[in-house]
């Protein structure tokens, strides 16, 4: 091969990442507010965030107001679709009763049991949404989001739902029951006092990491494939496999099944915590005073 010919062909390839780079380089942002008046005491309400590309923080704070703040992205690789993206991805903001709903309007309806399409065509650009959001504390949430960030709830005394699939989620503070779960991502939850009621904590690929009061005195149930449980509470009590009757009864009579969970009593037991990964390990901390 001749020289120039090398110094051509080196030429293109050192070319092609810049093309493709100022290809996808189009984004714009854009920063929306809104104010919402609950209708009811905060106690008695719940806000609820669905989320599909982007990230979702929910902190309690004081106040009687719910206050939104979204961060918009669109990305395209051309000025059309920009502005294409701009004009149809567009958030959703309801309220029913005692209820404020976060949601995206558009190019998809991430509300529950309702169909998500954009007109069936295909979308020429990228979309996320991230919400940040400070609540009434004694608010119950429902936060999630799908993919390409993290849900995260803090300082919130209500229920607590917190969900994700490719994502990490994270609880803060949280004083009653609570449901974390995610499909590819860690699942952290730290308690400001011990829930009253059942709680669950699940992950497909991930670790999950619990902090409870020293105070606790619950029943852990614990389900991995490849993971183990590791706690430093002092009291601490394997219990044996529960043994549970099959409904299929044969000629040879019932059957009897041993439960695949691991049962371990905190303190005096109590409360049901339920902690399932199929990939990753489990930890149950105590917090320190």
């Amino acid at each position: 091969m001749k020289l120039p010919t090398i110094i051509t062909l080196l030429g293109t390839l050192l070319w092609l990442p810049s093309a493709a780079t100022q290809a996808q380089s189009r984004e714009a942002s854009e920063k929306i507010t809104r104010e919402l008046t609950l209708t009811a005491d905060a106690g008695r309400s719940t806000l609820a965030v669905y989320n599909l590309f982007g990230s979702v923080s929910v902190q309690g704070y004081s106040g009687s107001k719910v206050l939104v703040e979204i961060t918009k992205t669109i990305r395209a690789r051309n000025a059309a679709d920009l502005a294409q993206g701009q004009k149809e991805a567009q958030p959703g903001f309801e309220q029913r009763g005692d209820s404020v709903v976060l949601y995206l309007q558009g190019p998809h309806d991430t509300r529950p049991r309702r169909q998500r399409n954009s007109g069936n065509h295909q979308l020429d650009y990228e979309f996320s949404f991230d919400y940040v959001v400070k609540v009434p504390a004694g608010m119950q949430v429902d936060a999630s989001t799908v993919n390409g960030g993290s849900v995260r709830v803090q300082d919130v005394t209500g229920l607590v739902k917190a969900r994700n699939v490719n994502g990490p989620v994270a609880i803060v503070n949280a004083r009653e029951a609570t449901v974390a779960r995610t499909v590819n991502g860690d699942v952290s939850v730290s308690y400001a006092a011990v829930p009253r009621q059942a709680s669950t904590y699940h992950t497909i690929n991930g670790d999950i990491t619990v902090s409870y009061p020293a105070g606790v005195a619950a029943d852990v149930y614990f389900k991995s494939l490849h993971g183990e449980l590791f706690t430093d509470f002092p009291q601490a009590e394997v219990l044996p496999a529960r043994v549970s009757q099959n409904e299929e009864r044969g000629s040879a009579g019932t059957k009897y099944k041993l439960s695949k969970e691991t049962a371990v009593r905190l303190g005096k037991g109590g409360t049901d915590f339920r902690f399932e990964t199929l990939n990753g390990n489990v930890t149950i901390k105590q917090l320190s005073r």
